[in-house]
């Protein structure tokens, strides 16, 4: 029997919603590549531009919008972000040059980074313990739901209504869900507004040494990093472009490739939930076993003869849709490794780690496609992809390494310390 309140089921679907969104807003571009390279005249390179700067500030945002949400509170700090994301959408709809569109997809990843810390922190505040990872890992799956309606809907909004009409569409849930944030979301069951103590520059970087200290939140960063970016190459930028040009299959057929990814993700997200809560001495492990999957899938891919069968690729975007919930792994980690003052800032050094390393990709593919494509032509062939995509197989080394030597050295310091409530300190 759920003895969780109605009104705190409330509250997260409102927070959910708004992050529903944000992620359609941050992977829209996926499905309009070819299209932005038409409307801007892009290179390989500049369009790899889009994505790669919006990362990047969503990435370097996760400290401060944690350090943000632990001084002002959630509530706050979300509406910022949908008010920016809103503005910051339709502002790429209008656009007409190059330099237009980057400032605008900045803005887009600004108001994208106010949003996945404040729902962990309203969950944190809602819910109980017991219930947490759980709603957690709901969080992080069912948010993916704005990917699916950024790729199938999306592709025909654009082929229908135009670069314009569609994005302005889009755009146009901001008013919406401010409206309902404002008038239900409060940050605790008994504040509306919960303010934290103002802290100096000097506070400010001890509460950030103590949570990087901590190795169970830098092992977290490397899960954090490992786990998602495959899935997110595909999902925000090169999937489309690489499954049409190189794979040949139709749009049609990518597009439903694609939203395929976040199926897996909401399919596998309640499963792998249950899994770290009944095992959680076992969640770097899981989350090596993950890392694994999307290995053997690439690998038989981009060695297979000629164009891979849809079979092969349906395997390869279930692999990297389970990458997804793998990665909140990183987040419980961090939570059980962290006093609950410290744990917005925590969860903002982890989720940095998954950004940097989508931000590493989607460019290295670009680049190396631009390298491997006379002049600046953008007729890709199958033999630069193989190569550009090969360029995961970097990462997951390093992130693979890290996490064994983090999960090594937190459990031979904590030992098998198990908490109340089924959770661990270790990994």
């Amino acid at each position: 029997m759920d003895s969780t309140p109605r009104r705190a089921w409330l509250v997260w679907g409102v927070a959910l919603a708004i992050y529903v969104v944000a992620v359609f807003h941050r992977t829209s571009l996926a499905v309009a590549g070819l299209a932005a390279t038409e409307r801007f005249d892009l290179s390989a390179s500049q369009l790899g531009a889009f994505t790669m700067l919006q990362v990047l500030v969503y990435a370097g945002m996760q400290v401060p919008v944690g350090l943000l949400v632990d001084r002002f509170g959630p509530r706050t700090v979300l509406t910022a972000g949908v008010v920016t994301i809103t503005l910051a959408q339709a502002g790429f709809a209008l656009a007409t040059s190059y330099p237009e569109a980057l400032v605008a997809r900045v803005f887009v990843g600004l108001g994208d980074a106010m949003t996945f810390i404040c729902v962990l922190r309203l969950v944190s505040s809602w819910f109980g313990p017991r219930r947490i990872p759980l709603v957690t890992q709901l969080t992080g799956s069912t948010g993916q739901i704005g990917s699916i309606a950024a790729a199938v809907p999306m592709t025909w909004a654009l082929s229908e209504l135009g670069w314009t009409t569609a994005y302005l569409v889009a755009a146009a849930t901001g008013p919406v869900l401010l409206a309902a944030l404002l008038l239900l979301v409060w940050d605790t069951p008994e504040q509306r507004h919960q303010r934290g103590q103002p802290m100096s520059r000097l506070a400010l970087l001890r509460t950030l040494r103590a949570s990087w200290d901590q190795p169970g939140t830098r092992l977290g960063f490397w899960v954090h990093f490992t786990t998602p970016f495959s899935a997110h190459l595909l999902v925000l930028l090169w999937g489309f472009p690489f499954l049409v040009l190189s794979e040949g299959v139709s749009e049609t057929v990518a597009g439903v490739l694609l939203s395929l990814i976040i199926v897996a993700v909401v399919a596998s997200g309640p499963v792998l939930g249950l899994v770290v809560g009944n095992h959680p001495w076992h969640r770097s492990t899981v989350a090596l076993a993950t890392i694994a999957g999307m290995v053997v899938a690439w690998t038989a891919v981009l060695a297979w003869p000629g164009q891979a069968p849809l079979w092969l690729l349906v395997v390869l975007v279930v692999a990297c849709g389970c990458g997804g919930p793998a990665s909140m792994i990183g987040f419980d980690v961090g939570r059980t490794s962290n006093p609950p003052d410290r744990m917005a800032s925590a969860t903002g050094i982890i989720n940095v780690g998954g950004f940097i390393a989508a931000v590493i990709v989607v460019f290295g593919v670009g680049a190396v496609l631009d390298l491997m494509t006379p002049g600046s032509s953008t007729d890709f062939t199958p033999g630069a992809f193989r190569a550009a995509m090969s360029v995961q197989y970097v990462l997951w080394g390093i992130g693979a390494l890290q996490i064994w030597r983090y999960r090594t050295l937190v459990r031979r310091t904590l030992g098998r310390d198990v908490v109340e409530g089924g959770s661990t300190m270790v990994g």
